[in-house]
């Protein structure tokens, strides 16, 4: 089969022929239709993601395709069963082996291309607002990164969730998606008042940061007292600095949110909050939006659209 291989930690991956895996205990095969990319991806072909694998490895965090074997032990999801997953990697190759207790049935309803694509982004935004900010109707939600992959799912289930949403990206193409997904305020990312122009809107009771950088810092300081900041990740490539008597004075909550970290010590946090997620689509309360879709022999230039910043919303690789 064909697929990607980081062949040495760190080095840029290569399009080469693989052999073709075998199922192990507690896994399924499948045939991938679809791989959604993450920002994640980047970092672990870079051997900077806090879960790398060890090299030799196929990047691609998440997928959508049809099981077509079984490992010992495995009774579900049937053979021919189309599933999403997050396998943590393996996702750039025509065939992968992924657990069988991660794969989640996809509905008729949902294409390949967007399934793929949807655990992640959707699970991280749902997790972080629901779960750890418990965001609440009225409040004032500011999304940093707002028509990035996790960050435009952030808009769209904040409005959903009654918040009044302030959007933060850069250029009138990427605020109008944000704004098409529910956004009531935008803000230019390249603006240099940033935090003068969320206090001018009556300042953030929550924060969502998948930036950091400077952008968190201008955050922090236009965060209300008793507000909580959701610290997702680090596109700026800048990790940023607390200073926790700025916390105490204005009794901030930052709060950290690793989506598959609780895949470890709470899976149920993740489950529940999937089934929550599929019940809305199905219901249609949630439109994803997928900027790109390219072959798999077109990956290196995917990963690419996401190192650029160019795309909007999820970047997906169709064997």
């Amino acid at each position: 089969m064909k697929g990607w291989q980081v062949e040495t930690r760190g080095d840029i991956p290569v399009f080469k022929d693989l052999t073709v895996p075998s199922p192990g205990p507690g896994q399924v095969q499948i045939q991938i239709e679809a791989c959604g990319l993450n920002f994640a991806d980047l970092l672990m072909v870079k051997g900077t993601y806090q879960d790398t694998p060890e090299a030799p490895f196929t990047p691609g965090l998440e997928v959508c395709g049809k099981v077509i074997a079984q490992g010992d032990g495995v009774s579900a999801p049937a053979i021919g069963q189309r599933v999403a997953v997050f396998g943590g990697q393996g996702g750039l190759a025509e065939i992968g082996c992924f657990p069988a207790d991660r794969c989640v049935a996809v509905p008729d309803s949902m294409p390949s291309t967007v399934a793929a694509g949807f655990i992640v982004a959707y699970g991280t935004s749902h997790v972080a607002l629901a779960h750890k900010a418990r965001l609440q109707p009225g409040e004032r939600l500011l999304v940093l990164g707002a028509a990035g992959g996790v960050g435009l799912t952030a808009v769209e289930l904040g409005a959903n969730m009654g918040a009044e949403v302030i959007a933060v990206a850069r250029g009138p193409e990427k605020l109008q998606i944000a704004k098409d997904h529910g956004a009531t305020h935008l803000i230019d990312a390249g603006a240099p008042d940033l935090r003068e122009q969320v206090k001018a809107l009556g300042g953030a009771d929550v924060v969502y940061d998948a930036v950091g950088g400077d952008a968190f810092d201008a955050a922090f300081r236009a965060t209300n007292p008793g507000g909580r900041i959701i610290v997702i990740g680090f596109a700026s490539g800048t990790v940023p600095q607390i200073k926790a008597n700025h916390l105490m004075v204005k009794n901030i909550d930052v709060m950290g949110v690793y989506w598959g970290g609780y895949l470890k010590f709470d899976p149920k946090v993740v489950t529940d909050s999937l089934a929550a997620l599929f019940a809305m689509y199905g219901a249609g309360g949630l439109r994803p939006h997928v900027s790109h879709v390219l072959a798999l022999d077109k990956a290196d230039e995917a990963l690419e659209l996401l190192r650029s910043r160019r795309s909007t919303g999820k970047v997906v690789v169709a064997p």
